[in-house]
């Protein structure tokens, strides 16, 4: 006898699921309204966050709105506010509502965008979308192009693409340990500003972070091209085969640009692919008074950017951009019958496993595509901007102050600088011994203030080093970040730095 199918025994039926909805929809909603003033970082030891969730496996079920009532009493208390205006640690966006409401959408039809058939309606918003990314930043349209989860699997699909298209044997089939191979792949990027997820893929790839060689920079961070040329020259001359050098765009400290026409011209010229880490900047190239430093970013085989960093989708969202689809093409194509079906049908489009290393891959195009939509590109160069003014704002500040040192001119959002009283600033110049010794103070004093204004309240800003030396870094990317949170913020940091210079000298001993 046939039965009328229901709801299975464990789940909410219809009404107690929009009841759940509804509340959750309330609770998100209260929480953008409030992140402004909540403390950013919770300034609780780890021991006392692992204690909150420190509970035996549940053995039978539990009441789905008790469940929810975890996240106001247990989980915001110990989050870190990534959405606050005055958030300026790690290169993270403030996140999108339309993202919010996507990131719900897509986890309920749940489809698995490795391949078409199992996500169809998926895959062509991911074709689009990487489309239109590629239009917003002048960057061919017809170029291939995936979402991955962040900066490292972008720059990861990107090289090993490269590796793939210029090792010139077959290095898909037979490996590194071939014995076609010609002697050691290297890649190359600038030595100060070159970010750290280049070793972790020249470390994935089995090249070994040796294989990563460093190009001396200018004065404003930049790629040195003509160095660039003499290391290729020396270590081609070595035996050494370059098959790649990565130009930052938009630096993960500074903020700099390195100079894409001339990489580009050296990379064409020697046959070595351009692989540009856009991932902190290359959504810059939207800004029409930026657009001029993005010259030559067009001629790059391959660009990432992470659309959860200054885009503001919500984590996790990173891009792969490659010129010649078919590259990615030959480095990542399969076959699996259970994948494709014995037999080919009509019914059936781009399966992106074929695009890179992932074949199990969420819905991560639709918080994009529904941003964009919400915002526009006009939407999203207004909240740019914002961030770009802010950012120069700071320095101002910085350049005003005498108890403040100014490292760079400021680009984009990112801003290093340093805390330094001005006896001091005078001391460093006393000779080698007594600035040895100033900068050790300097060094201490700033992670002293860094770590002091993280227990604040007010704000959350982290330390990066500069030419060795321990500096505050700030990154001004979320689109609620205003003019007053920057004073704010800059009027703890040199509170703090008053307070702690007055108590920290006698540790060290240091004499004025």
């Amino acid at each position: 006898m046939a039965t009328t199918a229901g709801p299975h025994p464990s789940a909410p039926d219809p009404d107690e699921f929009r009841d759940l909805g509804y509340r959750t929809v309330d609770i998100i909603a209260e929480y953008f309204e409030q992140v402004d003033e909540l403390p950013v970082f919770p300034a609780k030891q780890q021991p006392a966050v692992e204690a909150t969730f420190d509970e035996p496996l549940p053995e039978t079920g539990q009441d789905p709105q008790e469940i929810l009532n975890a996240w106001p009493e247990q989980v915001l208390p110990n989050s870190t506010h990534v959405g606050s205006p005055r958030y300026f640690g790690y290169v993270m966006g403030s996140g999108t509502t339309m993202g919010v409401l996507a990131e719900a959408l897509a986890a309920s039809v749940n489809m698995n965008v490795g391949g078409w058939k199992p996500a169809p309606a998926a895959t062509e918003i991911e074709r689009q979308t990487i489309e239109w990314v590629a239009e917003m930043i002048g960057y061919p349209t017809d170029c291939g192009g995936m979402f991955t989860s962040g900066g490292t699997m972008a720059n990861l699909t990107g090289i090993l693409t490269g590796l793939r298209s210029t090792a010139g044997y077959d290095t898909k089939s037979h490996g590194l340990q071939s014995g076609d191979r010609p002697g050691r792949f290297t890649i190359y990027m600038a030595d100060h500003e070159g970010h750290s997820s280049i070793y972790r893929v020249a470390e994935i790839l089995g090249l070994g972070a040796d294989a990563v060689r460093l190009v001396p920079s200018h004065d404003d961070f930049t790629m040195d091209v003509d160095a660039l040329v003499e290391r290729l020259d020396q270590d081609e001359a070595n035996g050494d085969v370059p098959f790649c050098v990565v130009a930052q765009v938009g630096s993960i400290n500074v903020g700099a640009i390195d100079p894409l026409e001339a990489i580009a011209d050296v990379c064409a010229e020697r046959d070595i692919w351009f692989h540009a880490d856009g991932a902190c900047g290359a959504v810059g190239a939207i800004l029409p008074e930026k657009r001029p430093q993005y010259a030559g970013l067009e001629r790059a085989n391959s660009v990432t950017l992470d659309p959860h960093k200054w885009l503001s989708i919500p984590y996790e969202c990173g891009c792969i951009l490659v010129r010649d689809p078919s590259a990615m093409q030959r480095s990542f194509t399969m076959h699996a019958s259970y994948l494709e079906g014995t037999e080919r049908t009509p019914y059936e489009g781009l399966d992106y496993y074929e695009l890179g290393p992932q074949m199990s891959r969420g819905f991560r195009a639709l918080k994009v595509w529904m941003s964009l939509k919400h915002l526009g590109v006009e939407g999203y160069r207004t909240r740019l901007s914002q961030s770009i003014r802010c950012t120069e704002h700071l320095d101002a500040r910085v350049r005003d102050a005498d108890d403040f040192v100014a490292l760079h001119e400021p680009n984009l959002y990112l801003y290093s600088f340093q805390y330094a009283p001005p006896d001091l600033q005078a001391a460093a110049t006393e000779g080698a011994e007594r600035r040895e010794a100033v900068d050790e103070y300097l060094d201490a004093l700033n992670q002293r203030i860094a770590d002091e204004i993280q227990l604040s309240d007010v704000a959350f800003v982290m330390t990066t080093s500069i030419h060795g030396r321990t500096v505050l870094r700030f990154s001004i990317c979320s689109h609620r970040t205003t003019t007053d949170d920057i004073d704010r913020t800059f009027e703890t940091l040199r509170d703090i730095g008053t307070r702690e210079d007055a108590t920290l000298r006698e540790t060290f001993g240091l004499a004025v």
